[in-house]
């Protein structure tokens, strides 16, 4: 099958983008795969495919698959290129769009100077709607935040005691003397994120730390690996290990939880610009059950043609 596609990021977050409106489109696991793969197909961290309205009172469906073909509930990085692509491609001429996803409706909007500001909704801390299994763990209140301690295997734990030198011996069991333990906050954006602070992003080994937080058995359908380094009260430094995807140069609904998890520890202030390896973010958040906002670039990069 010839399949037409775009190829766009949003803050180097790189996206293959697939119009199933005007081309029939039903993509298996293996074939996300391979479109993804860097040495075989395009190169991607998700696709996205762009289909009719199938929720009342929305304009498009988006649906939203890793690397590794697993699909996922959302993706903010991937929502403001969905809106340029849409507007590109004529599909619609709405400044606004309402598109439903698979963890509800996002409406994000293009500004006359051209930026695109998504409304993510509102976060989602009950454990059970992440999901996170918290029984028998000793978290602890950091002003409107709740930190939960988290054992993960990973080849060394020298780095992390060096980063937390006193809830070592404190926090965990003789017979788990040799698990690093992180405290994290976790959160929902439509997707799991678990987002914990670090002294240093270039220093943390998120390639080590990230998929054993990914896969961890506390979560029940993987999480967002996040690490956070707040530079001042609107400004943090950001790295994200995707589910399903590895280290990202961005992500949009990670940089939600982590601004979101900063505010609740009472670390910043709305808005909050965030750095990340691809590029810049701007989050917004007004606290309690409001809606967080993002916005950032979307850049088309170029289009083409493939056989799957």
């Amino acid at each position: 099958m010839k399949l037409k596609f775009t190829k766009m990021h949003g803050a180097g977050n790189d996206f293959i983008v697939i119009d199933a409106i005007n081309q029939p489109v039903e993509l298996t696991a293996a074939q996300c795969r391979q479109l993804a793969d860097r040495r075989f197909g395009i190169g991607a961290d998700q696709i996205l495919v762009v289909q009719a309205p199938t929720v009342a009172d929305t304009d498009f469906t988006y649906r939203i698959f890793n690397a590794d073909g697993s699909e996922v509930e959302q993706c903010g990085n991937g929502a403001r290129a969905f809106v340029r692509f849409v507007t590109e491609k004529k599909l619609t001429d709405k400044t606004t769009i309402r598109v439903a996803t698979l963890s509800g409706v996002i409406a994000p909007r293009l500004a006359s100077d051209g930026s695109i500001t998504v409304d993510m909704g509102a976060p989602e801390f009950a454990l059970a709607s992440i999901p996170f299994d918290g029984s028998g763990m000793a978290h602890r209140k950091e002003v409107d935040e709740t930190l939960w301690p988290l054992e993960i295997d990973t080849p060394s734990t020298a780095s992390l005691r060096a980063r937390n030198p006193s809830i070592a011996a404190e926090m965990i069991d003789t017979k788990e003397r040799d698990k690093p333990l992180t405290w994290i906050s976790v959160v929902s954006m439509g997707n799991p994120h678990a987002v914990q602070v670090v002294d240093d992003v270039d220093c943390t080994d998120v390639a080590t730390e990230g998929p054993a937080i990914e896969s961890h058995p506390r979560f029940g359908k993987r999480v967002n690996a996040g690490f956070m380094q707040v530079v001042d009260r609107s400004h943090i430094r950001l790295r994200v290990y995707e589910r399903g995807a590895g280290e990202t140069l961005a992500c949009g609904t990670g940089a939600c939880a982590a601004v979101v998890a900063g505010i609740r520890l009472g670390r910043l202030d709305s808005p909050v610009h965030v750095t990340t390896r691809g590029g810049e973010l701007l989050i917004a958040w007004d606290g309690d059950r409001s809606s967080v906002f993002l916005s950032g670039p979307a850049i088309t990069v170029f289009e083409g043609e493939v056989l799957i």
